[in-house]
């Protein structure tokens, strides 16, 4: 009994430490690479740009969060998903097919730790982009003198972390599954455009061809982390869900306060169930 607590005392240091290795690792890589850099100056000019246009109908300028907020959201939605879903799948398939794969695991670790260590450095990686693109829209607001408001603004970037995180976790099961990088790349960018564009129209042709419920249409809406995404983002900044039609309606009517957390939890799912499933498929191979 004794020998077996020690041995779990000793692995756990040691289980922390080669996932702290392998995510500095991770992280270090991605903040040398293009793609980082890019996507970091892309959200922060099309953050920016977001902002004088929507001023535009006021006269020029700069805007406040207020009417800036909601073209933030689409600008998350649009670019956060691709920012998640492009790093993961790269991350496996990428060492997988220059042959650093086998090197790595041939080392005292397991593929949990692996798979583990590149999500967390990934999204460190990421949480930095979205930091820095949100500072930079916040630091114009501010030094333009605009009416801003930091709590809104903080919730939406906190929510564009968790989505980030749930895009991240999807790239690195497509990652496990793929055996070449442009394969992975391609499948994700494909999920992109589906989850972004195909998934709305494809609620409404659902709605009209199987004369839906509201309620199924509510509940099909949170199986889309982007759907839910927009819903929380909209609630967090104290907006009415009207403006999504009756399914959003209805979800503000029927459940109220308990959004947030039927919110918090669709999206811890699509945050730790493809890690899950990519850890089992990744430790199922009979070879790197």
């Amino acid at each position: 009994m004794s020998a077996s607590i020690t041995i779990l005392e000793s692995s756990a240091p040691s289980c922390c430490s080669n996932i702290r290795a392998f995510a500095l690792r991770e992280l270090r890589d991605a903040l040398r690479s293009r793609w980082f850099l890019l996507y970091t100056l892309a959200f922060a000019a099309l953050g920016l740009g977001v902002s004088y246009v929507s001023a535009a109908a006021s006269g020029g300028g700069l805007s406040g969060f207020g009417r800036t907020s909601a073209g933030l959201v689409n600008l998350v939605l649009l670019v956060v998903p691709l920012m998640g879903l492009t790093a993961g799948a790269g991350s496996i398939a990428s060492d997988r097919e220059r042959g650093m794969l086998p090197y790595l695991l041939a080392q005292p670790v397991t593929r949990t730790e692996l798979l583990l260590g590149k999500f967390v450095g990934l999204a460190l990686a990421l949480i930095a982009s979205i930091c820095l693109g949100f500072g930079a829209v916040a630091g114009a607001l501010a030094w333009s003198d605009s009416v801003t408001h930091p709590a809104a603004l903080l919730a939406l970037a906190g929510l564009s972390v968790a989505l980030a995180l749930a895009m991240l976790s999807v790239g690195l099961l497509i990652s496990a599954l793929a055996h070449r990088t442009g394969v992975a790349t391609g499948t994700a960018v494909f999920l992109w455009l589906g989850l972004v564009f195909v998934s709305d129209l494809g609620l409404m042709a659902g709605a009209l061809t199987f004369k839906l419920s509201i309620e199924h249409l509510f509940a099909l809406a949170l199986v889309n982390p982007l759907q839910v995404f927009k819903m929380w983002s909209l609630q967090s900044v104290d907006a009415s869900l009207d403006v999504l039609g009756p399914a959003g309606l209805y979800a503000q009517e029927t459940y109220g306060r308990l959004l947030n957390l039927i919110f918090g939890i669709c999206m811890t799912l699509w945050t730790i169930a493809p890690l899950a499933i990519g850890s089992f498929i990744f430790n199922r191979r009979t070879s790197p």
